[in-house]
């Protein structure tokens, strides 16, 4: 099969699962459109492991295959093509082995639930406009499925609608990826206007002649690609949920576990990052953009691992840990390590799936409980999803030793690396934010293990542990306990009679294959990613001399993550195991930082303070005054008072009197006469 036809079904065999599920759900039944959406994606990843390894290997060119004709206004054309290098390469694996292994785990996770075709079909829905958007060849086809993925996402979000919450959340993403895609829109506008095409290889082909001029904005004369990158950043925020842009990302939450996983381990989240690296010859163009990327990473990937710390939802401390992580991403790409940046994406699909669907089968065994604090003592009762957990979270701690080590090892390690060896400020301040990221990241990483998996069982206190026992089931799965992120207290021990079960095969086979990923990919692809310009063969700007730079780097930089994860892991041991009491004597002595820090420094008030309510007020006052108060007052509503007043006074002139109705006509003689004579005269 030739490498067109196996682009062209990997893209497309989504989109028609997606169809046959959502249009004929009805028809062919749930366990129909579970087996054809599954099937589409496991044939989509099938065909995408070879076409990455024939890059792997070597010698494999870049190819673009045709669809159609798309857009052709005046200057303006726009061709449906399919490009395949090898970041594209990378792309396809991570996505469509990650949503198929998501489909394969949504069986028995969703068994369930009533709308499985509908979930299924938006599931393969998503991973189509994800893989629309990494097999671009234009900047508006990776804007279709740029937006495609965010309404799929919306969809994804709020699938239990019934839910106020989730429709809330939904909502939230929406808007504020309106927010970034609005900055992304005004970078492909300007884009066109200054290189006059849309295809990507033409502008990246076009970004030395363009280097160092100057374009007027806003009434300034500024750097040409200052402006195009810091406008096509804005969009890479939004979707990757960086600093100012991220508050969507944690109340996304409220969508089934499998949702979670699949838009924040491998697809939704990354495109910001892979739409920098897609154009890092633009960034490289500009010295100001490049560091204004370096500085947002360090700054999301310091902050969300602060909020990660305070968290008890089992689910939020990783949807922190993947804004953290994303941060990484970011900044490693802003100081020209894109190769570095494109690794840990990789790495941190398996790792973060891992860990998602780890969380949702721990929630499956608790009942669909989610705070952490009425767990405890589950490493003997769901054995597998330990052992799997525990994988996870050596992945994303960074635990090895010689060079041999877990997937997050090679890749955060060279990410700190190749940011001290930037030799830049930038670069400097990146180091040490993300060093301190990374003692928190295995804090509230091995936080997670130990307040779930040791301990005294604590689940006696919970609220969805009684309704099991009592028999009270709810319809679907991860309804909240509550707000769970404010107070320290744990409950007191106690099982209450429930039993936890482990999960079904459909949910443990997916999670042990990522823990496969989570184990090998970073030694077995460290070199592809990090040292060969052969790989990347044009894909991304590769710097050589940073590629060696960052293996030159002192000894105590290389060991620096390692020994951030031994700290955190003490921390951790030493309030949870050793002695549990001092976490909650700790925030006893400085509650005004837990506070701050549990409440997510306050990003979400302050919003609600500057935008939400403004925003409130004046569409009140635009309704009240100006809809009702004047269009309708004098509009639609004047009109029909002036008709009922009208009406009312003609029907006092009905009286039903001939003499009345001769008087009127006579009078209206009289006035016919008048006028004809004064119109003679």
């Amino acid at each position: 099969m030739g490498i067109g036809l196996s682009l062209e079904l990997i893209v497309f065999l989504p989109l028609v699962a997606a169809l046959i599920a959502g249009l004929g759900g009805r028809w062919i039944g749930e366990l129909a459109a579970k087996a054809v959406t599954t099937g589409a994606l496991f044939i989509a990843a099938a065909l995408s492991w070879p076409i990455f390894l024939s890059y792997v290997a070597g010698g494999a060119e870049a190819q673009v295959v045709p669809v159609l004709d798309w857009i052709r206004s005046g200057d303006l054309v726009v061709d449906w093509a399919l490009r395949v290098d090898s970041l594209t390469a990378v792309m396809l694996v991570v996505v469509t082995t990650v949503s198929s292994l998501v489909h394969l785990y949504s069986w028995g996770y969703m068994a369930e639930d009533k709308s499985q075709p509908r979930f299924f079909a938006y599931l393969s829905l998503f991973t189509f406009a994800m893989l629309m958007l990494v097999t671009a060849d234009s900047l508006v086809q990776m804007f279709f499925g740029w937006e495609g993925v965010g309404l799929a996402s919306y969809l994804l979000i709020g699938f239990w609608y019934y839910k106020p919450s989730a429709n809330a959340a939904a909502m939230k993403a929406f808007v504020v990826n309106r927010v970034g895609d609005f900055g992304f829109s005004l970078g492909i506008f300007g884009t066109f206007l200054v290189f006059g095409t849309v295809s990507i290889p033409a502008i990246l082909a076009t970004v030395p002649s363009v280097a160092g001029s100057t374009i007027g904005f806003a009434g300034l004369r500024v750097d040409t690609m200052t402006l195009l990158c810091l406008l096509l950043f804005v969009g890479a925020m939004g979707k990757s949920a960086q600093l100012g842009l991220h508050t969507w990302l944690p109340d996304a939450m409220e969508g089934p576990t499998p949702v979670s996983a699949l838009i924040h381990a491998a697809t939704m989240v990354t495109a910001g990052v892979f739409m920098v690296c897609r154009l890092s010859p633009m960034f490289e163009a500009s010295v100001t953009a490049s560091h204004v990327v370096t500085y947002v990473g360090a700054a999301t990937c310091f902050f969300a691992a602060t909020v990660g710390c305070a968290q008890n939802d089992i689910k939020r401390v990783i949807a922190y840990s993947t804004c953290s992580q994303l941060g990484y991403m970011f900044f490693a790409a802003g100081v020209g390590a894109y190769g570095a940046a494109m690794f840990h994406l990789f790495t941190h699909a398996f790792f973060k799936a891992l860990l998602f669907l780890g969380a949702g089968s721990v929630i499956h065994a608790m009942h669909h409980e989610q705070d952490m604090r009425f767990y405890g003592g589950l490493r003997k009762e769901i054995p597998v999803t330990f052992w799997v957990m525990v994988i996870g979270t050596l992945a994303i701690t960074g635990v090895g030793v010689a060079g041999v080590g877990f997937a997050g090892y090679h890749s955060k390690d060279a990410i700190l690396e190749s940011a001290f060896a930037a030799g830049s400020v930038p670069g400097g301040v990146a180091f040490f934010l993300g060093g301190v990221a990374a003692l928190l990241t295995s804090f509230y990483s091995w936080r997670l293990i130990f307040l779930t998996f040791f301990g005294d069982a604590r689940w006696a206190a919970s609220e969805h542990i009684q309704h099991a026992l009592h028999g009270d089931h709810h319809d679907h799965p991860d309804e909240e306990h509550g707000d769970s992120s404010h107070s320290p207290a744990m409950p007191p021990a106690g099982t209450g009679g429930y039993h936890p079960h482990e999960s079904p095969l459909t949910m443990l086979v997916p999670i042990c294959l990522l823990a496969i990923g989570a184990v090998a990919a970073g030694f077995v692809f460290s070199h592809t990613f990090l040292d060969s310009k052969e790989f990347w063969n044009g894909s991304i700007a590769f710097d050589e001399h940073l590629a060696h730079a960052m293996h030159e780097v002192p000894l105590w930089v290389k060991y620096t993550a390692t020994a951030a994860m031994l700290i955190g892991l003490a921390i951790a041991w030493n309030n949870y195991i050793r002695k549990p009491g001092l976490a909650a004597g700790f925030v006893a002595a400085v509650p005004g930082v837990y506070r701050f820090v549990a409440n997510k420094w306050y990003f979400d008030e302050l919003y609600d303070g500057i935008f939400v309510r403004p925003a409130m007020w004046l569409g009140g006052f635009f309704w009240k005054r100006g809809d009702e108060g004047t269009i309708d007052r004098f509009g639609p509503h004047g009109a029909a008072v002036a008709v009922g007043v009208g009406n009312r006074v003609t029907t006092r002139l009905q009286s039903g009197y001939l003499y009345s109705y001769a008087l009127i006509m006579l009078l209206g003689l009289i006035g016919a006469a008048t006028w004809a004579l004064w119109w003679a005269r």
